[in-house]
């Protein structure tokens, strides 16, 4: 069985009703909603769902508001929880398809499906580890100019088609086993938005696989906030820096073997290919 957080700010309704909807399985024994405008709009909405326990926050971020519903599903001894965006929408079929892989392979400790943006097309939430250069030049150099190494990063060249063991998911969608939880943590709070999720993964991946898995999918209607909005952006590169400091800036020893592991997989994949 699952147990799954959201975090809300001022939701639309639509937003979360198709989420929710997505939900309905009878995997999924409780939802946690944590409601960070602890909108009244939000909580009568949410009492239409049954499996749905509504808990009104402030805005403490998005990485601490998914700890308090993480803290009570850990509670639960549900066997796995998922994370998982308001702006994510799924056949609730692919659920079974993703736990009965999990419970096949104990050695996996977070799984991801394929990820696609609304028109179908692939969208890249599996990643290298990022360095310095890879957030900053991106965010701040034109494209044409850093797009090789946006590539790399994305991991563009990668087989999308096969099961891959990646160290950095998008926090759209982790599906993550609990004891794993127990075993390394949640969310660091010190994150108050962005960054937790490749914190999360890269902790889960130094113990366990963290699987990237191709054959079912779902939709993230993402809006890359963060490069519209000024305030956000603000918020986005004072948490990388956070990140940094606590991984390492040049010499980050994890980072560099993970991510040559990528580079000499994409290499022989491009050789398999010729």
């Amino acid at each position: 069985m699952i147990t799954v957080s959201l975090v809300t700010y001022h939701t639309p309704d639509a937003e979360l009703k198709q989420c929710l909807e997505s939900l309905r399985s009878p995997l999924v024994s409780r939802i946690y909603v944590v409601d960070n405008s602890a909108s009244a709009v939000t909580e009568r909405f949410c009492k239409q769902y049954p499996a749905v326990e509504y808990i009104a926050n402030e805005n403490t971020g998005y990485g601490s508001a998914h700890n308090i519903a993480m803290r009570k599903a850990l509670q639960t001894n549900e066997p796995y929880h998922l994370i998982l965006n308001t702006d994510v929408y799924f056949n609730p079929e692919i659920l079974a398809e993703l736990t009965r892989y999990l419970d096949n392979n104990p050695d996996v400790g977070q799984l991801q499906p394929r990820m696609n943006y609304p028109d179908g097309s692939l969208q890249h939430t599996v990643r290298m580890l990022p360095s310095p250069i890879d957030v900053f030049a991106r965010r701040f150099l034109p494209s044409k100019i850093v797009k090789r190494r946006t590539n790399r990063y994305i991991l563009t060249d990668l087989d999308h088609t096969v099961i891959q063991n990646i160290p950095f998911h998008q926090g759209s969608f982790m599906l993550i086993r609990s004891s794993v939880l127990k075993e390394v943590g949640m969310f660091d709070e010190r994150f108050f938005l962005y960054t937790e999720d490749i914190d999360l993964t890269r902790r889960i991946h130094s113990r366990y696989r963290t699987i990237y898995y191709p054959f079912v999918s779902a939709v993230h209607n993402h809006r890359q906030e963060s490069y519209k909005n000024f305030r956000l952006m603000l918020v986005h590169s004072r948490n990388m820096i956070r990140y940094f400091n606590k991984w390492g800036w040049i010499r980050d020893p994890q980072r560099n073997k993970w991510n040559a592991m990528l580079d000499q997989l994409i290499r022989e994949n491009k050789k398999i290919g010729k």
